[in-house]
């Protein structure tokens, strides 16, 4: 699929200028940031050569850390040790007690229409939380382009609703990082396979992540995918299964 560049009526584009787009995948339990490089698509690594980023974030009073480096306090210092927090995002504090214990979190004692999540850096949004991981990603472009991110295209749940899509792209906005748009996690698993190149093919994805487990049923035509049907459940995952453990 080519990439077309477009200038209104009268202009014409600079050809020495060069757009960073990038596409993010922000998982309940890893994250990952790539791009096209050499009409290659390539996963951004950090300096240690390391692509998966665990989707988790420490806190101090005064700085916070992401990925394998938070991960090491998540037994010396738990509570300020957030993990998961793909599963709070467009939650109402009711929507939260129903993972009961599974979060480990404690919450501020405060009636809010937002869960707030107690740290030492202070409460905490899960819009906030994620928006430090799309931090730590969007500093990986930046090492590698040796400029600014122009957009980004970012992967979601087929069955979040509009609250948890408008939570996603404010914690982009918030890091920085220009939306694009949101893109369906199986509508992207289905290009990563070539299917898109199957035309009139119906495709059945599953995916069981760190927060839910779904299936959703598309349809290739005429170059557009269509979601047919979408299940599962929301509220069962890796997570589940480790706590059942």
């Amino acid at each position: 699929m080519a990439l077309l560049q477009i200038s209104e009526p009268g202009q014409t584009p600079d050809p020495h200028a060069r757009k960073i787009a990038v596409g993010i995948d922000l998982g309940t339990t890893h994250s990952l940031i790539a791009s096209v490089v050499n009409g290659l698509p390539t996963l951004l690594k950090d300096a240690e050569g390391q692509s998966i980023l665990p989707s988790v974030v420490h806190y101090t009073e005064s700085s916070f850390e992401t990925g394998s480096q938070a991960q090491v306090f998540a037994e010396k210092d738990p509570l300020n040790t957030i993990f998961s927090i793909k599963r709070l995002m467009g939650r109402t504090a009711d929507d939260v007690l129903r993972l009961g214990e599974q979060t480990g979190f404690h919450f501020a004692d405060v009636e809010a229409a937002v869960p707030l999540i107690k740290t030492a850096a202070g409460d905490k949004t899960a819009v906030e939380v994620s928006s430090d991981i799309l931090s730590t990603l969007a500093e990986r472009a930046r090492a590698r382009f040796i400029q600014d991110i122009d957009g980004a295209v970012i992967t979601v749940p087929a069955y979040f609703d509009d609250a948890q899509r408008q939570a996603t792209k404010d914690a982009a906005t918030l890091s920085g990082i220009p939306v694009l748009r949101l893109l369906n996690e199986p509508t992207a698993a289905a290009i990563a396979y070539g299917l898109d190149q199957k035309e009139g093919a119906t495709i059945a994805v599953y995916d069981l992540g760190g927060g839910t487990f779904d299936i959703t049923l598309l349809k290739f035509n005429e170059g557009v995918f269509e979601v047919l049907a979408t299940g599962g459940d929301s509220q069962l995952g890796g997570d589940d299964v480790d706590h059942a453990i």
